[in-house]
């Protein structure tokens, strides 16, 4: 069998008319973009680049003017697609009435759990959201934190390969977006494929293995995240057990002074610097 990326987009174009106005807006222009399977990976833009729109072309809620989107081989237009994806969105609803375990029970009743399987299903994913001990509580009085692990909670209550999430930190504080970034990388070893967009970009470096930009529509940088970030023409050296003296000839004595030489990278540049500069510079469609 093929072993397909997690997510495919090909020559993806769309256009939302403005009948009143008698215009057009292209939302999307010529978008083409691999995600392997297995990876966190962030899509980044500033408002109106084209990052929701492109989420609800792959959940389906949207159909493409031109171009293709495919999940695991599957074109997202295809109902069976969504079988293989958990959905996050920037600002879910829950019923306040329902306590976590019942929103998750509920969600899982919607996917076709039901039983042992679904009492287990629902005690599994409260340990692994840390909700436990608030499990039996209503989500009336759950933090924003919470909420939004709840959230991801029910996103994977069928188990999907793909979990899209949107903003999945927004809102939230610093010690719960820490949970948030810490659940996202356990997925992550567990074969999870994330997409996620965000705007606080340093989470976003802190867990992402990839990131592609968009600005008014158009992919304007992608890649590994440290080759992005990476100063060119620079180079860190971390050494364990080297003296001092070694800072002024490094390569040169490292090997002859016992110095054992445990990585080279280039320097980081500041994922919102490099943000800026992808994004400033384009022109809107037509320019």
């Amino acid at each position: 069998m093929e072993d397909h990326p997690a997510i495919r987009i090909r020559n993806l174009e769309k256009v939302f008319p403005v009948p009143l106005k008698r215009r057009q807006v292209l939302a999307l222009r010529d978008l083409s973009l691999e995600i392997p399977a297995g990876i966190v990976y962030g899509l980044l833009g500033p408002n109106g680049s084209g990052k929701s729109t492109t989420l609800k072309i792959l959940l389906g809620l949207v159909s493409p003017t031109a171009g293709s989107a495919e999940i695991f081989g599957v074109p997202s237009s295809e109902v069976s697609s969504r079988i293989d994806v958990g959905f996050l969105p920037e600002n879910p609803y829950f019923y306040k009435f329902l306590t976590g375990a019942e929103t998750i029970s509920f969600y899982g009743r919607l996917c076709g759990l039901s039983g042992r399987i679904l009492r287990n299903r629902v005690n599994e994913l409260l340990d692994l959201v840390d909700l436990t001990e608030a499990g039996g509580r209503r989500i009336s009085g759950y933090s924003k934190g919470m909420l939004q692990r709840i959230g991801l909670a029910q996103a994977m209550v069928h188990d999907p390969r793909l979990l899209i999430l949107d903003e999945p930190t927004a809102g939230v504080d610093p010690a719960g977006s820490r949970q948030i970034r810490d659940l996202i990388l356990r997925l992550k070893t567990r074969g999870k494929t994330v997409l996620l967009t965000s705007h606080l970009l340093e989470q976003v470096q802190e867990v992402c293995d990839r990131v592609g930009i968009l600005a008014k529509g158009r992919l304007v940088r992608e890649g590994a995240i440290d080759i992005l970030a990476g100063v060119s023409g620079q180079t860190e050296y971390l050494i364990e057990n080297a003296d001092q003296e070694l800072a002024a000839e490094i390569e040169r004595l490292a090997a002859s002074r016992g110095a054992k030489l445990l990585r080279a990278r280039k320097p980081q540049l500041d994922l919102e610097k490099l943000f800026l500069e992808a994004t400033e510079s384009v022109k809107p469609p037509g320019e």
